[in-house]
């Protein structure tokens, strides 16, 4: 959609087709696409129903705020201009602009899975860690994002970190996951598996975002088992590891360490690891070799 900045609030720039955040100003005109979000430390936001909305995204997620953190100013405004259309003036969508589905992978990457107790736990540090460590060894690393809401940002992550490749729901014509079907998650995240490993990736990391109460998270932990190798949580305290473990262990998950805020604490990682019997690693560990363990150990009974 093209629409015009009416008055600028919490995001003051906008990434361009590089990643590069421009500043915006009243009155520019942007694109961006129709989505919702799920941000329980940001906004709640759904597709816009009139010509009135707001940007819910850095990355260009256009759709109308429905509730915010204390944290958040309110949302820079936007009118709807028009829809972006191809050269026979039909309207366009990112599905529109899907990656070619690449063939299933075989041998299938070793795949770790990154999950959180929440928001900001750590996940994508954690996820870093992982890729930083394998490409430090020598191996093709694949890293992808399966849900959350479009932006470069994490992207970036990935890449600074030395992956090989990156893939995530926007290669798969989603703007934002919240409010797709559980079904099209769990095959987009077999899809961005197989894409890295179409361009070359023989091991994987793909991050899951949000919190594990998010309901599209909750639903997708039953994936894991066949999907994953090992999966990795990041939590924020050892209150947070031990309900996290509960959870996953319900959906039939086992858990090969903890990670995320907690392992900067020392003290609060003995914590979890006492109450849980699970290892901490730090991001710098797994960048610095712990990130090997995870290919060294069969995880699922």
């Amino acid at each position: 959609m093209f629409a015009r900045v009416e008055l600028l609030g919490q995001h003051r720039a906008l990434e361009d087709r590089h990643g590069r955040r421009v500043r915006l100003y009243a009155g520019d005109l942007v694109a961006g696409a129709y989505g919702s979000r799920y941000a329980t430390d940001f906004y709640e936001g759904y597709v816009p129903t009139g010509p009135h909305t707001h940007l819910l995204t850095a990355g260009g997620v256009i759709g109308t705020v429905a509730s915010s953190h204390v944290r958040r100013a309110p949302p820079t405004q936007l009118e709807v201009v028009g829809a972006v259309a191809d050269s026979d003036g039909v309207p366009m969508t990112l599905a529109d602009l899907t990656r070619p589905t690449s063939p299933v992978a075989s041998p299938r990457p070793a795949t770790v899975v990154v999950v959180g107790s929440s928001m900001n736990a750590g996940k994508t540090t954690t996820a870093a860690g992982i890729i930083r460590g394998w490409a430090r060894a020598g191996l093709r690393v694949g890293a992808g994002k399966a849900t959350g809401s479009g932006s470069g940002k994490d992207r970036w992550v990935y890449a600074d970190a030395g992956a090989h490749a990156v893939v995530d729901f926007l290669d798969f014509g989603m703007p934002s996951t919240f409010g797709y079907p559980t079904a099209q998650l769990v095959s987009t995240m077999h899809r961005i598996r197989d894409a890295l490993a179409a361009d070359g990736a023989t091991h994987v990391v793909i991050e899951i975002a949000d919190g594990l109460l998010q309901s599209q998270t909750h639903e997708l932990l039953a994936a894991l088992p066949e999907f994953a190798d090992s999966v990795l949580v990041a939590v924020g305290d050892a209150l947070s590891a031990v309900g996290a473990q509960s959870v996953l262990a319900a959906a039939g998950v086992r858990v090969s360490a903890l990670s995320g805020l907690v392992s900067a604490s020392p003290l609060a990682a003995r914590e979890a690891e006492a109450a849980t019997g699970l290892p901490v690693a730090t991001p710098d560990d797994l960048a610095r070799g712990a990130a090997l363990d995870l290919l060294r150990t069969a995880q699922w009974a």
